[in-house]
Protein backbone atom coordinates (compact mmCIF):
# COMPACT_ATOMS: atom_id res chain seq x y z
CA UNK A 1 0.00 0.00 0.00
CA UNK A 2 1.47 3.14 -1.22
CA UNK A 3 2.18 5.68 1.39
CA UNK A 4 -0.33 9.30 1.09
CA UNK A 5 1.45 12.45 -0.03
CA UNK A 6 0.83 14.00 4.36
CA UNK A 7 2.72 10.66 5.27
CA UNK A 8 5.33 11.04 2.77
CA UNK A 9 5.86 14.57 3.94
CA UNK A 10 5.84 13.58 7.91
CA UNK A 11 8.95 10.84 6.92
CA UNK A 12 10.40 13.82 4.94
CA UNK A 13 10.38 16.38 7.68
CA UNK A 14 11.21 13.77 10.28
CA UNK A 15 14.39 12.64 8.80
CA UNK A 16 15.82 15.89 8.32
CA UNK A 17 14.47 17.29 11.90
CA UNK A 18 16.73 13.72 12.69
CA UNK A 19 19.75 15.19 10.27
CA UNK A 20 19.84 18.80 11.60
CA UNK A 21 20.14 17.93 15.28
CA UNK A 22 22.88 15.22 13.95
CA UNK A 23 24.37 17.97 12.90
CA UNK A 24 23.80 20.22 15.63
CA UNK A 25 24.93 17.89 17.55
CA UNK A 26 28.59 17.58 15.42
CA UNK A 27 29.09 20.98 15.69
CA UNK A 28 28.83 21.50 19.20
CA UNK A 29 30.88 18.86 19.80
CA UNK A 30 33.37 20.09 17.28
CA UNK A 31 32.99 23.53 19.47
CA UNK A 32 34.13 21.81 22.82
CA UNK A 33 36.89 19.94 21.08
CA UNK A 34 38.24 23.16 19.79
CA UNK A 35 37.91 24.38 23.01
CA UNK A 36 39.68 21.64 24.84
CA UNK A 37 42.26 22.00 22.08
CA UNK A 38 42.82 25.81 22.39
CA UNK A 39 43.16 24.59 26.27
CA UNK A 40 45.72 22.37 25.84
CA UNK A 41 47.57 24.48 23.51
CA UNK A 42 47.40 27.36 26.02
CA UNK A 43 48.89 25.01 28.69
CA UNK A 44 51.77 23.63 26.28
CA UNK A 45 52.65 27.18 25.50
CA UNK A 46 52.69 28.20 29.10
CA UNK A 47 54.96 25.15 29.98
CA UNK A 48 57.75 26.05 26.40
CA UNK A 49 58.10 29.02 28.10
CA UNK A 50 59.49 28.37 31.10
CA UNK A 51 62.20 26.50 31.27
CA UNK A 52 61.87 22.66 30.88
CA UNK A 53 61.45 20.47 33.73
CA UNK A 54 59.89 19.94 36.79
CA UNK A 55 60.60 22.74 39.79
CA UNK A 56 59.44 20.27 42.43
CA UNK A 57 62.45 18.00 41.64
CA UNK A 58 64.37 20.28 40.87
CA UNK A 59 63.87 21.83 44.85
CA UNK A 60 64.67 18.28 45.68
CA UNK A 61 68.00 17.84 43.83
CA UNK A 62 68.71 21.72 45.02
CA UNK A 63 68.40 20.23 48.74
CA UNK A 64 70.52 17.31 48.48
CA UNK A 65 73.43 18.65 46.68
CA UNK A 66 73.50 22.27 46.39
CA UNK A 67 72.00 23.76 49.90
CA UNK A 68 74.65 22.83 52.53
CA UNK A 69 76.59 25.50 50.35
CA UNK A 70 74.00 27.85 48.96
CA UNK A 71 71.45 27.77 51.71
CA UNK A 72 68.00 26.32 51.44
CA UNK A 73 66.96 29.41 49.61
CA UNK A 74 70.01 29.86 47.08
CA UNK A 75 70.49 32.51 48.84
CA UNK A 76 74.48 32.01 49.01
CA UNK A 77 76.13 30.45 52.12
CA UNK A 78 79.68 29.36 53.46
CA UNK A 79 81.51 31.51 50.65
CA UNK A 80 79.12 30.09 47.86
CA UNK A 81 77.73 32.44 46.10
CA UNK A 82 73.71 33.71 45.70
CA UNK A 83 72.38 31.14 42.82
CA UNK A 84 69.07 33.67 42.43
CA UNK A 85 71.18 36.35 40.65
CA UNK A 86 73.48 34.35 38.74
CA UNK A 87 70.38 32.29 37.27
CA UNK A 88 69.11 35.66 35.89
CA UNK A 89 72.46 36.56 34.59
CA UNK A 90 72.92 33.36 32.33
CA UNK A 91 70.59 31.23 30.29
CA UNK A 92 70.26 27.37 30.66
CA UNK A 93 72.83 26.47 28.46
CA UNK A 94 75.43 28.19 30.47
CA UNK A 95 73.95 27.20 33.18
CA UNK A 96 74.48 23.37 32.14
CA UNK A 97 77.98 24.03 31.44
CA UNK A 98 78.71 25.53 34.79
CA UNK A 99 77.43 23.02 37.08
CA UNK A 100 78.21 20.01 35.17
CA UNK A 101 81.34 20.57 34.05
CA UNK A 102 82.71 23.79 35.98
CA UNK A 103 85.60 23.38 38.77
CA UNK A 104 85.60 27.32 40.18
CA UNK A 105 89.10 26.82 42.21
CA UNK A 106 90.73 29.60 44.28
CA UNK A 107 93.95 27.97 42.80
CA UNK A 108 97.55 29.27 43.75
CA UNK A 109 99.76 30.32 40.33
CA UNK A 110 100.30 27.35 38.55
CA UNK A 111 103.92 27.15 36.27
CA UNK A 112 103.05 27.42 32.38
CA UNK A 113 101.46 25.30 30.10
CA UNK A 114 105.30 23.50 29.03
CA UNK A 115 107.02 23.30 32.68
CA UNK A 116 104.87 20.06 32.13
CA UNK A 117 105.99 17.80 35.32
CA UNK A 118 105.70 20.84 37.49
CA UNK A 119 102.41 22.09 36.36
CA UNK A 120 100.94 18.34 36.88
CA UNK A 121 102.49 18.37 40.41
CA UNK A 122 100.99 21.12 40.99
CA UNK A 123 97.64 20.36 39.75
CA UNK A 124 97.64 17.13 41.71
CA UNK A 125 98.54 18.92 44.90
CA UNK A 126 95.10 20.98 44.09
CA UNK A 127 93.60 17.92 43.53
CA UNK A 128 94.61 16.00 46.85
CA UNK A 129 94.05 19.46 48.56
CA UNK A 130 97.03 20.15 49.89
CA UNK A 131 97.02 23.39 47.75
CA UNK A 132 94.42 25.72 46.51
CA UNK A 133 90.61 24.76 47.37
CA UNK A 134 87.84 23.05 45.45
CA UNK A 135 84.82 25.47 46.24
CA UNK A 136 82.26 24.28 43.40
CA UNK A 137 82.73 20.75 42.50
CA UNK A 138 81.45 19.71 38.94
CA UNK A 139 78.56 17.52 39.10
CA UNK A 140 79.08 15.66 35.86
CA UNK A 141 79.70 12.18 37.58
CA UNK A 142 76.92 12.66 39.79
CA UNK A 143 73.99 10.66 38.21
CA UNK A 144 71.42 12.67 39.82
CA UNK A 145 71.98 15.78 38.85
CA UNK A 146 73.26 14.37 35.49
CA UNK A 147 69.40 13.29 35.05
CA UNK A 148 67.86 16.02 36.83
CA UNK A 149 69.61 19.40 35.89
CA UNK A 150 66.61 20.82 33.48
CA UNK A 151 65.00 20.24 37.56
CA UNK A 152 67.30 22.08 38.80
CA UNK A 153 67.42 25.00 36.25
CA UNK A 154 63.50 25.43 36.54
CA UNK A 155 63.73 25.27 39.91
CA UNK A 156 66.77 28.08 40.74
CA UNK A 157 64.84 30.13 37.29
CA UNK A 158 61.34 29.78 39.46
CA UNK A 159 62.91 31.20 42.62
CA UNK A 160 65.06 33.78 40.76
CA UNK A 161 61.93 34.67 38.56
CA UNK A 162 59.84 35.21 41.91
CA UNK A 163 57.56 32.89 40.90
CA UNK A 164 58.78 30.02 43.13
CA UNK A 165 59.52 31.06 46.70
CA UNK A 166 61.98 29.32 49.64
CA UNK A 167 60.18 26.67 50.45
CA UNK A 168 58.84 23.55 49.53
CA UNK A 169 57.16 23.65 45.90
CA UNK A 170 54.36 21.21 45.30
CA UNK A 171 54.75 18.47 43.63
Amino acid sequence: MAASQPEVEMRIMAKSTRLLTLTLALLVAGCAVELQNTEMVARERAQLAGPSGSVYTGWRIFQDKCAACHGNAATGGKGAPDLLQRVREIGPNRFVSLVLTRYDWNLPALPAADAGAAREAALEAILQRQQGALTMPAWQGEPSVNVHIADLYAYLSARAAGTQGPGRPAP
